[in-house]
């Protein structure tokens, strides 16, 4: 990796553009990068380290600030880094995440981490352009790390050295020291392997556990089933609990034949428990019948009376059945004519209320429905002529209405008359306007035309100039095939030539003369090389060349088309696009005004034809309405004169005081005599119903009296009285008949011989029967529970057994397989007794990685103490630690001790840290596959040293330009400033910092 411009803007303390050319700085191969402390010195190698990783190095990427304070609201902070890379030239253009303010309204919104990378690469004219190679952040992060062949952290440990880090790391206990070479050797894994071993042996225990206590419950369950204990050392020999459930088993089964033949002896007795008790209920079952029997008897014998009342009460109710009709039609007519005497009543007193007129008797009613009568047939005779005057009134009406019409239509028409001279004068101007656009219209709508085909050929070459630059880059990916293939074909041919004797060799014949020495004899002829190419892999890498020869000039002869075809595209456009948009625009909108003022040019002339028209039609309306308006006056006192003979005609035919003044009055006069009409004609009828209703009455009364009488009662009310609802004297007669039965019931029973007999017999002891029964059954059902509950049981224990075998078969592999996992994982974490180290695993790695580490900073270490120091890499554990294999000594060869590095001074702590750091360097570097580092970066510390020390510190950093590397030292140290020539320094201002490279 070499580095070759940086471009810092608003980022940490570079408020403005900052461009550092590194590789002016290389020439020297040793730079100084100085300035006073809070300048920036660090924050140019902050700033490379953010646009390879996205990040900064240390403390300093918590805090997430990393644009400037000093710059702008709206500059945009931004790093530019270019660099070789991997061999390649790549460009990475990265801005982080900032706070802007808003460019509407006020706040502020966020704008989001951005990345660009690029590479250089060689086009078809010969010079070398930009080609975008990702957008996205993680892919460029993924892309950074493989071509640098390393991680941040690595790259920070080995790019650059940072200050105090490794003074730091020199003096850091163990579980310190282990974070740092963790975090750059990538030593998770097997801290991974670690966490995995302890969470297996944790998933594993859980799962044994989970298991043991299945079996656990399994065991309670036999032991509670079989009501034994379990034996007391289960859980250390599992074995012993199939031998035990088995054996409880067969126990149980034994036992519950034995209770089967107990149970058959105890169903004996219940028998003949069960045969005495029944003879007994039955002879009791008799006896009680026939003390029955004879209270019914008694109980009869009380109720004979009422027996003889009940039968004839059903008699007489009987023979009432005949009377009944003929008594309920006598009450219905006595009930009618009640009624229509009260309707005679109320027909009088509405006719009364509605003539005015009291005391009426049907003389007066019959009176009065002759005169509404005749008073109806002249009502009918005048109703036509005054349905004519309310006519001819209503005509008269509209008449007048019409006429009001037409005075006001003559009226608006003189007023329009005034008007329509007015509004043609104003008309005549707009119309020649409107004529005058129609013809600017038709020249900008040409113009229009010619402007658009212009746009057509722009729109074209934007275009062309895409397919262009695709097909530029199909050339170039084209061409990059090529020479890969052209590669191939060299080393295809390099290898065949290298391997030429035995491809020779393998066409000699025996006696065959060689065709190189001539030789007949062939005493030990090459053998070819696994895999060595032959002509024919020669003949098809070569024509894989030619097939991409065509291809490339395929894509050229593309790429000079198209080129072609843009610039005719251009030259024809004449104008850029944007242009000829704009002016199109302009052109549309003039031609939109244009064509709107001549559209109205049509509805203008057919206006003014319309006014002209309307002026000449009014004259002629005119002249019309005014002889309508006469007519309507003369028909108007026509239609008077008519109506008033008609109402004089109508009032001599009504009687005195009738109202007559239309329709209406009439209508009302022949409602109310049609009203009398119908009342007194109510009247009459009610008087004839009650005479009629009064005779039906007295002959049903006299038909229900000779009925009763027939029937042997006195009156219709009597046997009325005696009458019963069907319902109820079929319940009677039940009830009789049900006492006939139940007094023969009585009688055969209590003439039953065995019934006789049973009442003369001793009453037997129940309780006694049903007490021993009851003892029989007990026992039966108590030996067969028992018998049920043996065979359950051991049904239990069978499907226990098979349970307990099922889960010991569970359990017993994983108690395995974790005794295995938690001794490999004690092992790996140092917990283990036949670890004699008490080690992790992952510091066993790093502990190589260390001595690595160490064997690689002596290298350095003893030329720059002068060969006094050397560091030791030692297993034994510091105080207080708790793992060893991490810790560090320095060996003083002039005294022979070795001591902490705590005791070593200033200035010896950096010589050692730096050897330690450049060290580390080589060990990444190695473990990266020898990246190539171009650039080293060495920051701090040199203040601590003399003169000699340092003297020999700055002959290992030239050792370091070696190869052509690029050194530069970070320091603020005057004397370094007047022994390195070359130097880019930073100036601290109150409005940012800047930077300037000197050479002396």
């Amino acid at each position: 990796m070499r580095l070759h411009h940086l471009e810092v803007t608003g980022f940490g303390p570079f408020a403005d553009r900052v461009r550092i050319d590194f590789d002016a700085l290389s020439d020297a191969g040793l730079f100084l990068l100085s300035g006073p402390t809070g300048a920036g010195k660090s924050s140019v190698l902050d700033a490379v380290c953010f646009a390879l990783y996205g990040d900064v190095p240390g403390d300093r990427a918590t805090a997430k600030r990393l644009r400037s304070d000093h710059a702008g609201d709206d500059v945009t902070p931004r790093v530019v880094l270019e660099a070789t890379l991997s061999g390649r030239r790549f460009r990475i253009d990265r801005s982080p995440a900032w706070t802007r303010p808003k460019k509407r309204g006020t706040g502020t919104t966020t704008e989001q981490a951005r990345v660009v990378i690029s590479e250089r690469r060689p086009t078809a004219d010969g010079t070398d352009q930009w080609h975008p190679l990702s957008t996205r952040l993680d892919e460029t992060g993924h892309m950074v790390t493989r071509l640098v062949g390393m991680t941040l952290p690595q790259f920070c440990q080995v790019a650059l050295l940072p200050q105090g880090r490794f003074q730091a790391f020199l003096r850091a206990r163990s579980e310190e020291r282990h974070v740092l070479l963790q975090q750059v050797f990538q030593t998770e894994r097997f801290d991974r392997v670690e966490r995995w071993l302890r969470d297996r042996r944790v998933e594993l225990r859980r799962s044994a556990e989970a298991h043991q206590a299945a079996v656990a419950d399994l065991v309670s369950r036999v032991s509670e089933v079989g009501a034994v204990p379990a034996p007391p050392d289960w859980a250390q020999e599992p074995a012993v609990l199939t031998a035990w459930v088995e054996e409880l088993a067969a126990t149980t089964s034994d036992a519950a034949a034995v209770q089967a033949v107990r149970v058959e002896e105890a169903a004996s007795v219940e028998g003949s428990a069960a045969d005495a008790s029944s003879a007994g209920a039955e002879l009791a079952a008799r006896q009680a019948t026939h003390a029955a029997a004879e209270r019914s008897a008694a109980a009869l014998a009380a109720e004979h009376d009422a027996h003889v009342a009940r039968t004839h009460r059903a008699a007489a109710a009987q023979r009432a059945l005949g009377v009944r009709p003929l008594h309920q039609v006598a009450v219905t007519a006595r009930d009618t004519a009640e009624e229509a005497e009260q309707q005679v009543s109320r027909s009088r007193a509405e006719l009364a209320a509605l003539v005015d007129e009291d005391d009426l008797d049907d003389h007066r009613v019959a009176e009065h429905l002759r005169t509404a009568i005749a008073t109806l047939t002249d009502l009918a005779r005048v109703r036509p002529l005054q349905r004519q005057a309310d006519d001819l009134d209503d005509e008269l009406r509209a008449l007048a209405v019409a006429r009001d019409r037409t005075r006001s239509t003559l009226q608006q028409l003189a007023a329009r008359a005034q008007e329509l001279p007015t509004a043609l004068a104003d008309l005549a101007p707009r119309l020649e306007s409107a004529t005058a656009a129609r013809a600017r219209s038709t020249e900008l709508g040409a113009g229009r035309a010619t402007l658009e085909s212009r746009i057509s050929a722009a729109t074209t070459a934007e275009r062309l100039e895409v397919e262009l630059a695709a097909a530029e880059q199909a050339w170039r990916e084209a061409t990059e095939t090529r020479l890969g293939a052209r590669e191939a074909l060299v080393e295809i041919r390099e290898r065949r030539l290298d391997g030429m004797a035995a491809e020779i060799a393998l066409k000699l014949a025996v006696g065959a003369c060689c065709p190189v020495c001539g030789s007949a004899e062939h005493p030990a002829p090459a053998v070819p090389a696994p895999g060595a190419p032959d002509e024919a892999a020669e003949r098809d890498a070569r024509r894989t060349v030619d097939d991409l020869e065509a291809v490339v000039e395929a894509h050229a002869q593309q790429v000079r088309g198209l080129a072609a075809q843009r610039a005719a595209a251009l030259a024809e456009a004449g104008q850029s696009l944007a242009d000829l948009r704009a002016a199109h625009e302009a052109l549309t909108a003039e031609l939109a005004d244009a064509a709107r003022e001549a559209a109205a040019a049509d509805s203008l002339a057919a206006r003014c034809s319309a006014l002209t028209d309307e002026l000449a039609s009014l004259s002629h309306e005119r002249d019309s309405l005014t002889t309508v308006a006469t007519r309507q006056d003369t028909d108007a006192a026509v239609l008077a004169s008519r109506i008033e003979t008609l109402r004089e005609q109508v009032a001599a035919a009504l009687p005195d005081g009738a109202a007559h003044d239309d329709i209406g009055d009439l209508e009302a006069l022949t409602a109310r005599l049609q009203s009398v009409e119908a009342r007194a004609t109510r009247c009459l009828d009610a008087a004839a119903h009650l005479v009629r209703a009064r005779s039906d009455a007295e002959k049903a009364e006299a038909a229900a009296l000779a009925a009763a009488v027939e029937a042997g009662f006195a009156t219709a009310d009597e046997a009325a009285d005696a009458w019963l609802p069907a319902t109820e004297l079929t319940a009677l007669q039940r009830r009789l008949e049900q006492h006939d039965r139940e007094v023969a019931r009585v009688a055969e029973q209590l003439a039953d011989a065995d019934l006789r007999r049973a009442a003369d017999t001793a009453p037997p002891d129940l309780d006694r029967l049903t007490l021993d029964l009851r003892r029989a059954r007990e026992s039966v059902a108590a030996g067969r529970a028992l018998e049920s509950s043996l065979l359950e049981r051991h049904r239990r224990l069978v499907g226990l057994g098979a349970d307990v075998a099922a889960a010991l078969a569970a359990w017993l592999p994983v108690r395995d397989d974790l005794d295995r996992v938690a001794d490999l994982a004690g092992m790996v974490e140092g917990k283990h007794p036949d670890n004699r180290l008490q080690m992790r695993l992952s510091a066993y790695v790093l502990a190589h990685r260390l001595g690595q580490v160490v064997d690689a900073a002596n290298l350095r270490l003893s030329s720059m103490s002068d060969q006094r120091y050397s560091l030791v890499h030692t297993g034994q554990r510091g105080a207080g630690e708790r793992r060893g294999g991490l810790s560090l000594l320095v060996r003083d060869d002039w005294t022979g001790d070795s001591r902490d590095p705590a005791t070593l001074s200033g200035g010896e702590t950096f010589v050692v840290s730096l050897a330690l750091a450049l060290g580390l360097a080589d060990v990444i570097t190695d473990e990266a596959g020898g990246a190539d580092l171009d650039t080293l970066f060495v920051d701090e510390g040199f203040g601590s040293l003399d003169a000699d020390t340092l003297e020999d510190v700055m002959d290992t950093l030239d050792t370091l330009r070696d190869g052509g590397r690029v050194v530069g030292v970070v320091s603020h140290v005057p004397e370094l400033q007047t022994r390195i020539p070359t130097q880019l320094r930073v100036h601290r201002g109150r409005h940012g910092s800047r930077t300037s490279l000197h050479t002396r």
